[in-house]
């Protein structure tokens, strides 16, 4: 089984996919991860403004291996991630990895922003999750600590428009997908939804 979880950022995707994934025992994937490793790795490479040539060879020798969850969890880095990933040849890079990756028994959840669409349009339960821009803003700003509200939330807005104005695999939600929208939920009730959500499909 495939399980697609999209949405914007700080909307908690990745907290519901995980709950999912542990919750049915299936493999998961946080694909952002992906793009924030490229986006990482371009930085280094030729410093900012990021340039196509780099991001595209940093997608084509991606080994997450080398790449440590500390290092890419900053805003920095995810404000790269969101400008490599609106380059199509670094997207067409890593979507046979992701696919492999949903393809493995006895199943697999993954969040991005163009799973249900994109990646694996034939997912069989697709979820899309989302929040108000000032939720995802003061959600950001906890998990950061002391960090400015005002920054944060014109940096979910400006990620926002370009995830959704992209021409290659904009941010939208699925035909067939359950929009789940968390801005007055808490985790619990959030996955609570997803689960619920997920098991109507499995039936």
């Amino acid at each position: 089984m495939i399980i697609a979880v999209d949405g914007p950022a700080a909307a908690g995707k990745g907290t519901i996919a995980r709950a999912l994934a542990k919750h049915f025992g299936y493999h998961f994937l946080d694909t952002g991860s992906l793009y924030r490793m490229v986006g990482l790795a371009a930085l280094r490479s030729s410093g900012e403004p990021i340039t196509a040539r780099a991001a595209i060879a940093a997608a084509e020798a991606l080994n997450p291996q080398k790449f440590s969850d500390a290092e890419i969890r900053n805003e920095e880095v995810g404000a790269a991630a969101s400008i490599v990933a609106a380059i199509p040849e670094v997207r067409a890079a890593l979507l046979e990895l992701q696919r492999a990756f949903a393809r493995k028994e006895p199943g697999a959840v993954l969040d991005g922003r163009d799973i249900g669409t994109v990646v694996c349009p034939d997912a069989d339960a697709k979820l899309f999750v989302t929040a108000s821009p000032e939720v995802r803003a003061r959600r950001r700003q906890k998990e950061l600590g002391s960090a400015d509200y005002a920054a944060i939330l014109a940096d979910i807005r400006a990620r926002d428009e370009r995830d959704a104005k992209r021409t290659t695999a904009p941010l939208v939600a699925a035909a067939d997908a359950v929009t789940l929208d968390t801005s007055g939920m808490d985790i619990a009730a959030a996955v609570a939804a997803a689960i619920r959500a997920v098991e109507a499909k499995r039936k």
